[in-house]
């Protein structure tokens, strides 16, 4: 038996897919029986006679973790769900466009690679962080790069956009305005050619490619990105993005995703005719809208907005879990 931690389950989705496929999920049974008996007073010619008894049974049955491994079962079973990990880790698979003609979008897959997580508030909040440590220590007459800087003139946060306030750090921070996430960096001493307008452009950077919010990047092989965003108020997605982060780290570690395909990454080099009028000198809605979403898709192409890019494609997550080694698959020691 395989033991996992799950990091995220839609519910919503997986109840919605295991009721078309077995007709709901019973989560609760209920077993009544009952007989009665009554004695009534009277004429004996009338009198009446009843035995009885009533018991009642009542089991609710909380699914929890037990829904998704339903759905993924059945799933399986149906010949739906398909586990692509090793063709995914074939350069071989991207390059030729097999992938794409046998999991189109649209189609559900199991997904086990090396991958990270990142949330563009996360990145806010640490260099913050970062630039409050650093001029704290000026404060100090202390600097990270082991000079003692020269004092401070004047109040901290001129110069910064906001009008200098000061923003804080943490909790507050990771859940601020997207608009203004750069801005919850202070002004802080240059330190080893770090200066406040790098870190605040990083942060602009970040916000852009990857819409703030929280990330799953999986990199199965060289140069190749399976993206996937979680959606907020899911099953086991309810701590903050700085704690979830805190807690998983941001380094690489083997992680399984299932759900369904979204889109691959476009290919397009060559941008349609930007001509959206009509002769009759009206506007033409449908020709509009695939002229932006054509912008859309190259900006995505060359990396610049939260679009799939190629050759990579979007998952759409049911669920995400890292499975629990055991200790007995542990490399014993020859001591």
């Amino acid at each position: 038996m395989i033991l996992r931690e799950f990091l995220y389950v839609d519910t919503n989705k997986v109840r919605a897919m295991l009721a078309q496929l077995d007709g709901g999920v019973a989560e609760e049974s209920r077993q009544t029986g009952r007989t009665e008996k009554r004695t009534t007073v009277g004429p004996r010619v009338a009198a009446q006679h009843f035995q009885g008894s009533s018991d009642e049974t009542y089991t609710n049955k909380s699914m929890g973790d037990a829904l998704f491994p339903m759905l993924e079962e059945s799933l399986e079973t149906e010949g739906i769900l398909h586990d692509i990990s090793l063709e995914v880790s074939d350069l071989g698979q991207w390059s030729s466009g097999g992938l794409k003609k046998s999991y189109p979008p649209g189609s559900l897959v199991r997904v086990t690679a090396m991958g990270s997580f990142f949330d563009a508030r996360y990145v806010a909040a640490s260099f913050a962080a970062f630039a409050s440590v650093n001029a704290g220590l000026a404060g100090l007459g202390f600097s990270l790069d082991g000079t003692t800087p020269a004092p401070q003139k004047g109040k901290q946060g001129q110069g910064r956009p906001g009008g200098g306030k000061q923003s804080p750090t943490g909790k507050g921070a990771v859940s601020s305005s997207t608009e203004q996430l750069e801005d919850l960096i202070p002004d802080f001493p240059p330190m080893a050619g770090i200066t406040p307008k790098m870190l605040r452009s990083f942060v602009q950077v970040s916000k852009g490619m990857f819409s703030p919010g929280l990330h799953i990047n999986l990199t199965p092989a060289e140069d190749v990105l399976i993206s996937a965003r979680l959606q907020e108020g899911r099953q086991y997605l309810d701590s903050e993005a700085d704690i979830l982060l805190a807690r998983y780290g941001a380094e690489n570690q083997e992680l399984t995703l299932v759900g369904s395909v979204g889109s691959y990454g476009s290919e397009e080099t060559d941008l349609p005719d930007q001509d959206f009028m009509k002769k009759n000198d009206t506007v033409s809605r449908g020709a509009f809208a695939e002229v932006m979403n054509s912008q859309m898709r190259n900006l995505g192409r060359i990396g610049f907005i939260d679009l799939p890019q190629h050759p990579g494609f979007s998952l759409i997550p049911f669920a995400v879990y890292r499975s629990i080694p055991r200790p007995g698959a542990l490399v014993p020691s020859s001591y």
